[in-house]
Parts: C-alpha cells; structure tokens; sequence
C-alpha cells in the first residue's frame, strides 16, 4: 500500500467535516430525516381560487416524500372535517401504494380534526397520533339539498326541466321530493359507507375496542376517547413523538405544493389557479367557502 495513501484519506475525511455543515440537513446521513405531509382542509370540492384537498393536489408531494432516500418513516400532519369519499380513497390508495413500495412506515398525526374522509386518510397511517382534544371518526356518509319548490311557486317562476331517462332530473331541488329517489340516494350511502366500514377494519383490526353500533354510526369522539375505542394509537404532537422516536436531530422537511409563476399552488397536474376577477368565480369561492364552513361546523370547529 503507498504511504500516500492514509495521507489521502485523512484529507478526505478533514475535507467531509468541513464541507458538512454547508450540506442541508436533509441530506446529511448523520442525522435521520422523516418529511412531513400536510394535508389540510376539505376534501374534494373546491373553485380554482379554493381547491379542494384531492389526489391532483397531493399526488406530487407524495412522491417527493416517500422517494425521499433513508428516510425510515413518511408523517403525515392531517387537519380535515371530510368531503368527497372518492377523493378521500384516492388519497388513502396512493399513500398504502408508495408506503409498500419504498417499504417505509407512515405515522398519520391529528391536529384539529380527521373525521369523515379525513379520518380515511389517517387510515393510510401504520400508526395513528392524535392531540387529547383532536376529533376522530365520524365513519359514515352525509348529503344535503335544499328545497325551493315553494319559494319559486309564491315568487311566481315556472321551472322548465327537459330529459332524457326517468331519473336524470332526480333530487333537483327546484322540484318536489320524490320518495323513491330518497331511497335511492340512501342505497347509494348505504354502499359507501359500507365499504368505509370495511377500510377500518382492514387496517384497524383488533384494534378497534366498541361496539361496532356505535363506532360506525357517524358518532366523533375526542382523541383521548379515541384511544380508548382504538380509533388512535397515541396521544402526543408532531415534533414530540418524532423526536422521541428518532432522536433530538430529527430532521422534518415540510414537504409543500409547487407554486406558479403567479405564486400560487399547483394542484398536482391540473395547473396553477386562475386569476380572480370575473364574478362567478368570486359566487363560486363563496359557495365553496360556506359549504367548508358547515362541514368544520358540523364538529364545533
């Protein structure tokens, strides 16, 4: 061996040492990185000046977070009162598809609320935290209309109404309720919650500690009450449960949407968000604004 040789290496290592604390955090492999996800907000409906959380919203983010190299675990910060069950499944699929795919453990956090398709997100967790005071559950399905048949009668309008199917026009609510379209719609919850049921109890399992009346009746529960039916694993934070886990130099990159050049979020590959302006997109916003309203309502929140 050339008495070089040690010379070199003493440099390279002298060299590494001085060179490390110009490295981000994140890729340094002397301290343990887990990237955070947020998934914050109501799921599904949304205008282009308030999107929805969705799986074109989220889908990029995901993947940055769990190709992330050497990181032994994906957390995910969730904060939603629920929305579209479709988006919600979306979202669950896409984090159990990357969590088996890069073999790495997803630790699902509560912050405020993972009701509804919230608490499906969390579903997609290995392990779910919660605050004493989060609110957990609400495992089934809800829809809502209204009804202006005699408001357009007492204001003298005529609803002009032309299809092709005999249930096309079904719950319009310019017209009067139809029984059997009632049915039909709770046929249609029926199934869904149905399969919500089971998404529990694939990834709960024994876990889950109550009477299954009452634990998928669409009843929410504090996380302290959480932990007792099994809805939860821990009570704790972020920050607290990582550092304990992975040590004091943790590193916990947020990972955040891309922006446009407008500086605005880019939902997944749908685009940036258009420019405010015309006033149906201002109607829209509102519309959209009180319906995430009544949803965050609806758990005192």
């Amino acid at each position: 061996m050339s008495t070089r040789q040690p010379a070199v290496q003493g440099f390279g290592a002298r060299a590494r040492a001085l060179l490390r604390p110009l490295i981000p955090r994140r890729f340094r492999r002397d301290r343990p990185v887990v990237p955070v996800v947020r998934l914050t907000g109501v799921i599904g409906f949304g205008t282009p000046l308030r999107p929805g959380l969705s799986l074109a919203g989220v889908a990029r983010m995901l993947d940055k977070a769990f190709g992330m190299r050497n990181a032994p675990a994906v957390a995910l910060a969730i904060n939603s009162p629920g929305g579209s069950p479709v988006q919600s499944h979306l979202i669950f699929r896409r984090i159990r598809e990357l969590a088996d795919e890069k073999q790495r453990k997803v630790i699902a956090f509560v912050e405020d609320a993972a009701a509804s398709g919230g608490y499906m997100i969390a579903c997609a967790g290995d392990e779910i935290v919660a605050d004493p005071h989060s609110i957990v559950g609400s495992i089934g399905v809800v829809g809502g209309s209204f009804g202006f048949t005699k408001l357009i009668e007492k204001i003298g309008i005529e609803r002009r109404l032309y299809t092709s199917g005999d249930h096309k026009a079904m719950l319009d609510p310019f017209l009067p309720e139809d029984p059997g379209d009632v049915e039909r719609l709770k046929k249609l919850q029926r199934e869904i919650h149905e399969a919500f049921i089971v998404l529990v109890k694939s990834r709960r399992g024994g876990k889950l500690n109550g009477p299954e009346n009452d634990l998928f009746s669409g009843e929410y529960w504090t996380g302290t009450r959480g932990l007792e039916l099994g809805l939860v694993d821990g009570i704790g934070d972020l920050r607290t449960v990582l550092r304990e886990r992975f040590g004091d130099k943790v590193v916990t990159p947020l990972i955040v949407a891309e922006r446009g050049w407008l500086g605005r979020r880019v939902a997944g590959v749908a685009g940036a968000a258009s420019v405010p302006g015309i006033p149906a997109a201002f109607a829209e916003d509102v519309i959209s604004a009180l319906e995430a309203r009544a949803l965050w309502a609806r758990y005192g929140l």
